[in-house]
């Protein structure tokens, strides 16, 4: 008998920081997607018109639809919609977002509504037909449960027609134009039954064909937007008709047999947000793509400071920019935060899949609150490291510009993070949190996550209790002028929600790992993460008693020295986001060659000329050299099949199914999403 000796690699310090960053299923949750943005289709494109690169976004939604074994368990599933987003955001932001609105708002709100009804969407998860999703208004943004276009119920022929009475009804910003094929869409409309108002309710209705919109249908393009082209338009019906099918219905409400309406519930817009359940993985999925931002455009702006040289002190000598601590202070201030970002989104998701229904207010609270603190957080990420890489981040060959254009969607994309945080701050403003006063009041040393902990709890009831100490104070009668009084401190409590959440998924997620360089490099990321925030705070924490005379004095130095150990310790550090390496070399100054992709094969400097052809060529911008020959824009559309060089590279093996370790789910089975 042979008995083996070989022992499996022991993770490494990058590998249980990824672990931290990714969750424990990394390669099951990330592994396709990770894979799938390295391949040639989806390789940064090399410039072209905005319709040429909408068309390139449309035809890589259908490649990544070949890849999958099933577009409905994609749908149902708000872990793989989430590692969509945090993968592919910073790769082609305008692809994700029609792919994040195909699989998460058209097709999963099939698929939660009558999940008992078979309905035919086969098309749609073939992608001979897109999905879009038409619920906010000219005149109607972030109380999209006052939308004004109408389906009214038509007896005789058993359907609903759909209207737009207004200019300000119009739908607002869908993908609805012909691009990239036929779409179809779930349309939020005012359900009018036997002369009532039922509420908002959702409508599936065919839209365009490959050429125009359907008779009864008009789309109209939309000024474009900053960053990446998507085909946002105005969509408004001219008394269009569709079955009775096509009214989404639940326990929200249906039109019976009998032609009457009914619903489990009284209240229309408990009905609406019932409707638009899929908001919340929306929600999460804005998140996962503005970590995924913050995460690369930290990676290339670490790499390129370590390899750009400047004068040093001495006229002779050149170091890194890196090196000085004007440049690496806040880069690694960013570092603590992106770490933060990522364990706070990975907690959002975690306590909205698994909250039980007396806690379902409570997680959705989270998840909110995270999208708007993690987008926000992220735009502060890439505008810094913009900064720090000069010109060179001004340019849209490095990525940076993208990057920072798509996170202002986010902000604005599934609910305006100034109006969520609002909803939230109202909502917790009368709620008092229960802590232990004398655990609260307990002294500590501001190198004790436990007291940083309770530190920013501190500051969190501190914003609440004046919050609520003005709406107190306000004159009765007048319910605008009591909240506005209290709103900007109960935002304030809000974002150091934010913050204490995020603390505490950095302190549960310390403590998950064993002693040694990972713990400890999280632990001083945490420290880092905490005592800004702390020392931003500090003058309340002082009149509080919470903190001492001297702890304010000692808290400058504290910052310092660790933002010295973490700057130390971050070009490490990024290896643990695990970017592949065939991804940054699509960013030119994310390389230590960077400078020779600016080369000029004719300039003055080169001794040897290229030979072969009458006179001098045109010198353009060259790629960094990544592995391939790289072909023009016109060239890759044209030449890419429908199934493309993503299928030939992995076989017909499902390549989701190996990666995620799930059965496959057929087009005719039931799927039920899993929150």
């Amino acid at each position: 008998m042979t008995v083996s000796t070989h022992k499996p690699r022991q993770p490494d310090t990058n590998d249980l920081l990824t672990r931290v960053l990714y969750g424990d299923n990394f390669l099951r949750e990330h592994g396709f997607w990770r894979r799938l943005l390295t391949t040639e289709p989806f390789r940064r494109s090399g410039g072209g018109t905005p319709d040429e690169r909408l068309a390139l976004s449309y035809h890589r939604l259908r490649i990544l639809n070949d890849a999958l074994d099933s577009g409905a368990r994609l749908a149902a599933d708000p872990r793989a919609l989430a590692a969509l987003h945090e993968w592919l955001g910073p790769v082609d932001p305008a692809l994700t977002t029609v792919a994040g609105i195909h699989y998460n708002l058209f097709l999963g709100s099939l698929l939660d509504h009558d999940t008992g009804t078979l309905r035919d969407l086969s098309d749609f998860l073939d992608l001979r037909s897109i999905g879009t999703f038409l619920c906010t208004e000219v005149a109607h943004g972030n109380d999209a449960a006052a939308v004004e276009t109408t389906a009214t119920y038509d007896r005789e022929r058993d359907g609903f027609v759909l209207h737009t009475p207004h200019a300000g009804a119009q739908k607002f910003m869908p993908n609805t134009s012909p691009a990239g094929g036929p779409k179809a869409g779930v349309v939020a409309a005012r359900l009018l039954a036997d002369g009532a108002d039922h509420g908002v309710f959702l409508f599936l209705a065919p839209l365009t064909d490959a050429v125009s919109a359907l008779p009864g249908v008009r789309v109209r393009r939309l000024p474009a937007r900053m960053g990446s082209p998507v085909d946002h338009c105005l969509t408004s019906f001219d008394r269009y008709f569709v079955p009775r099918e096509a009214l989404l219905a639940g326990g929200q409400g249906r039109i019976g047999a009998d032609g009457r309406f009914t619903s489990e519930l009284a209240n229309r817009r408990r009905r609406f947000l019932l409707s638009i359940g899929r908001v919340t993985p929306g929600k999460l999925s804005m998140s996962a793509c503005a970590v995924g931002s913050a995460r690369v455009t930290l990676a290339i702006a670490i790499r390129y400071a370590g390899h750009r040289l400047v004068s040093g002190s001495r006229g002779s000598r050149r170091v890194p920019v890196y090196a000085h601590r004007t440049h690496h202070g806040p880069l690694a201030a960013a570092m603590a935060t992106v770490f933060a970002m990522s364990l706070l989104h990975r907690r959002a998701l975690d306590r909205w899949e698994s909250a039980p229904a007396a806690d379902r207010d409570e997680a959705e609270r989270l998840v909110a609150v995270a999208k708007g603190w993690i987008t926000w957080q992220a735009r502060g990420v890439i505008v810094e490291c913009r900064e720090r890489c000069g010109a060179q981040g001004l340019l849209e060959n490095n990525g940076m510009t993208e990057l920072f254009t798509g996170i202002e969607g986010a902000i604005t994309a599934e609910g305006d993070n100034l109006a969520v945080h609002a909803k939230a701050a109202a909502e917790m403003l009368f709620s008092v949190a229960v802590r232990d006063e004398e655990e609260a009041q307990r002294p500590g040393e501001l190198d004790d996550p436990r007291f940083l902990g309770r530190l920013l709890a501190a500051v969190e009831d501190i914003w609440f209790d004046r919050a609520r100490e003005r709406i107190s104070a306000a004159p009765p009668g007048d319910p605008l002028g009591r909240w506005n009084a209290a709103s900007g401190s109960a935002l304030r409590g809000v974002e150091a929600y934010g913050y204490r959440q995020a603390s505490e998924a950095y302190e549960q997620a310390a403590a998950s790992l064993p002693a040694g360089p990972a713990r400890e490099r999280l632990t001083e990321l945490h420290r880092l993460f905490a005592l800004r925030w702390i020392a931003g705070n500090s003058g309340d924490l002082l009149a509080a008693g919470r903190l001492t005379v001297e702890q304010v004095s000692l808290l400058p130095e504290a910052v310092e020295r660790l933002i010295a150990t973490v700057a130390r310790h971050a070009p490490d550090l990024v290896k643990s986001f695990a970017l592949p390496e065939r991804l940054m070399s699509d960013w030119p100054i994310a390389g230590a060659g960077y400078a020779d992709a600016y080369d000029d094969p004719d300039g003055s400097w080169h001794q040897r000329r290229r030979t072969g052809g009458a006179g001098a060529r045109t010198a353009g911008f060259r790629r960094p050299a990544c592995g391939s020959k790289r072909r023009p824009l016109r060239e890759t559309v044209a030449a890419l099949g429908t199934r493309g060089v993503l299928l030939a590279y992995w076989g017909t093996t499902s390549v989701l199914s190996r990666w995620f370790e799930k059965p496959q789910v057929g087009v005719d089975e039931s799927v039920h999403p899993r929150a």
